[in-house]
C-alpha cells in the first residue's frame, strides 16, 4: 500500500525543519564563540554574516534593530515573528510530526516535543552564556531525534525524513560557504590572518567538522582545504558530496518501494555525477560564488521535482 502524499510531505518537511533548526542553532553557537574569542570583537560583521547565511538580513532590517549579538541571537532563536527562527522551525517540525504521529516511534516524537518545549513561551534567549545553553539543548534534542530515526524500521517514513534532511543540509552548507568566502572577511583583513583563521574555524564548528579536518588534512588551517572538505569529501556528512550521495540513495529506496521514479531521480543522479567530477581548485579558479549559486539553484529544482514526483502538491 502506497503512503498517502500528505503523509509523505509531512515526513519530508519534518526532516527539513529539524535539520534547519539544528543548523541555525549551530550557527548561533559558533558566532557567539567567534565574537567572544576573536582578538577584536567580531561584532556587526559576524552577526551580519549569520543573517546572510540564513537569508534573514532583509527581515531583520525591517525590525529596525541594530546588528549586534543580543538582537540577532533573539531574532534567530526565539522570535516567533521570524519564519526562519529556531522556534518557528521547531514549531513547524512538531506540527508535521503530529500529522504523522503513528509513523514515528515514541523516542523520535519525544525528541521533537522536548525541543519545542525548550522554546515554548520563551521571549528572550538571555546573555551569551544563556544563549549557548539554549542552543546546546536544541542540538541535544535534534541529535536525539536523528538517533531515534536511525533506529526506526527501515521504511518510507525513515527515507522521507532522511531525504528532507539531505536536501536541507545541502542548501545550508552551500550558503554557509558562499557567505564566508564573499561576505564574512572584514574589509582590510588579511586572508590567512588571525581573524580569517577564526572565521574559518567557525565554519568548521558550525558543521561539526573541526576533527574531520584534522583527520583528513595534515596541513594547518587553509581556506582552500576547508572548501574542499565541505564541497567534495563524502566522508563528512554535511559536505555537498555526501548530501548528493544520500539524496540519490534515499530516492532509490523510495523508488523501489513505491514505484514512483522520474524527474527527481534523474536530477539527483546527474548532480551526484557532477559532484564526483568536481575538483575544488578548479571551482575556486572559475568562480566559487557562481558554482555555489548554481548548486543552490539545482537543489531548489530538485526539491520541487521531489514534490511533484511524490505528489506533495
Amino acid at each position: 500500500m502506497l503512503m498517502l502524499s500528505r503523509t509523505a510531505a509531512s515526513l519530508y518537511w519534518l526532516g527539513r525543519y529539524v535539520e534547519r533548526a539544528d543548523f541555525i542553532a549551530r550557527l548561533v553557537e559558533a558566532t557567539v564563540r567567534l565574537d567572544a574569542l576573536s582578538p577584536t570583537p567580531a561584532g556587526e560583521a559576524a552577526w551580519g554574516s549569520a543573517l546572510s547565511v540564513t537569508y534573514g538580513a532583509d527581515a531583520f532590517a525591517e525590525t529596525g534593530r541594530a546588528i549586534d549579538q543580543a538582537s540577532v541571537v533573539r531574532f534567530l532563536t526565539v522570535d516567533t515573528d521570524h519564519a526562519g527562527s529556531v522556534v518557528r522551525c521547531l514549531d513547524m517540525a512538531r506540527n508535521n510530526a503530529r500529522a504523522v504521529r503513528t509513523a514515528l516511534t515514541r523516542e523520535s516524537w519525544t525528541a521533537i516535543n522536548r525541543a519545542w518545549l525548550i522554546f515554548n513561551g520563551r521571549l528572550r534567549p538571555g546573555d551569551a552564556m544563556s544563549a549557548l545553553g539554549l542552543v546546546e539543548a536544541v542540538k541535544a534534542e535534534t541529535r536525539g531525534f536523528e538517533g531515534a530515526v536511525m533506529r526506526m524500521m527501515r521504511n518510507e517514513a525513515v527515507w522521507f525524513i532522511r531525504l528532507g534532511a539531505a536536501i536541507e543540509r545541502a542548501d545550508n552548507t552551500a550558503r554557509l560557504i558562499d557567505v564566508k568566502y564573499h561576505l564574512l572577511l572584514p574589509e582590510g583583513e588579511q586572508v590567512g590572518g588571525v581573524v580569517d583563521r577564526d572565521q574559518w574555524t567557525t565554519i568548521l564548528q558550525t558543521v561539526s567538522a573541526v576533527t574531520a579536518y584534522r583527520w583528513l588534512y595534515s596541513e594547518g588551517l587553509r581556506p582552500n582545504l576547508v572548501i574542499d572538505l565541505l564541497l567534495a569529501r563524502p566522508e563528512l556528512p554535511r559536505s555537498l558530496a555526501a548530501c548528493a550521495e544520500e539524496t540519490v540513495e534515499m530516492l532509490s529506496l523510495l523508488g523501489r518501494r513505491t514505484g514512483l521514479q522520474g524527474e527527481a531521480d534523474r536530477l539527483a543522479r546527474a548532480r551526484m555525477s557532477r559532484m564526483h567530477r568536481t575538483r575544488t581548485h578548479e571551482v575556486i579558479v572559475k568562480g566559487l560564488h557562481e558554482w555555489l549559486d548554481g548548486f543552490i539553484g539545482d537543489n531548489a529544482a530538485l526539491d520541487a521535482a521531489i514534490a511533484r514526483q511524490f505528489r506533495f502538491i
